[in-house]
């Protein structure tokens, strides 16, 4: 069985204390009952909410600072078979270490789609967890 589709968004608004994107909602979001995924609906609302955490940033592989997502709340509401989809990133706690996000996913007329709260923490760079491994393996 071979399962493929396409999924993608646009940044329509960024500025420091909110984000917005657009998702149209396409084949390759879908489920077999012909309503977006709801793994489609939470990766548009995080990746949403990890640009307000990144500002200005661009990500970059193994970047210092990529704020990961330590924790996930999700709740489903409604869904829809076509159109667009909206999500608005905005900070619940914008902290030194960890960063709250609530991003909330609009359908057609402003329909409640979901209600997605995370967690970031400022990921370390990839040749520091690296090093963290060998350290820590070598201590055991």
């Amino acid at each position: 069985m071979k399962i493929e589709g396409n999924i993608e968004f646009h940044v329509v608004e960024q500025g420091p204390e909110r984000v917005v994107s657009e998702m149209p909602i396409q084949p390759g979001v879908k489920n077999p009952y012909g309503v977006v995924n709801a793994g489609a609906i939470l990766w548009f609302a995080d990746v949403t909410a990890s640009i307000l955490v990144l500002g200005s940033s661009r990500p970059i592989e193994g970047m210092a600072g990529f704020p990961l997502a330590i924790t996930l709340n999700a709740n489903f509401v409604s869904n829809q078979k076509e159109g667009t989809f909206r999500a608005v990133a905005s900070f619940v706690k914008k902290g030194k270490r960890v960063n709250v996000v609530r991003t909330i996913v609009y359908g057609k007329n402003d329909r409640l789609i979901a209600d997605v709260t995370t967690n970031h923490v400022a990921a370390k760079p990839m040749d520091l967890v690296r090093n963290n491994l060998n350290t820590d393996s070598a201590e055991c």
